[in-house]
């Protein structure tokens, strides 16, 4: 399985537990890493044979900004589902970065990492 990977992905989110997390909303960092067959796209250098990493892009920071969820596991699912509708996307991993949450001691990131596929 090849891989083609999108990382720091960033959008602002409402997501968390807390009503200021809701309120203000705060920056989400997001890597994901499609699990592909691009031989068909390379063999005859054709977009529509792979996944267009521009569209992901966009549909990640869509569910980012979008509806907000109480859990980052949530986001990361969420993110996932989208990610899969690709077509030629088999597999997929999704690291959602939390770095401004709300913790009371010094930190540099919280994260979430899941891995999804067709099977």
């Amino acid at each position: 399985m090849d891989r083609v990977a999108l990382r720091g992905l960033k959008g602002l989110g409402h997501h968390g537990v807390f009503p200021e997390e809701r309120e203000k909303g705060q920056i989400f960092v997001v890597d994901v890493v499609l699990g592909l067959d691009t031989r068909p796209a390379a063999a005859d250098d054709d977009l529509t044979r792979t996944v267009h990493y521009g569209v992901v892009a966009e549909d990640v920071v869509g569910v980012v900004t979008g509806e907000p969820v109480d859990l980052i596991e949530t986001l990361a699912e969420r993110i996932a589902q989208t990610c899969l509708q690709h077509e030629t996307v088999q597999e997929v991993e999704v690291c959602v970065h939390k770095p401004d949450a709300p913790i009371a001691v010094p930190f540099d990131d919280v994260t979430i990492t899941i891995t999804r596929s067709r099977v």
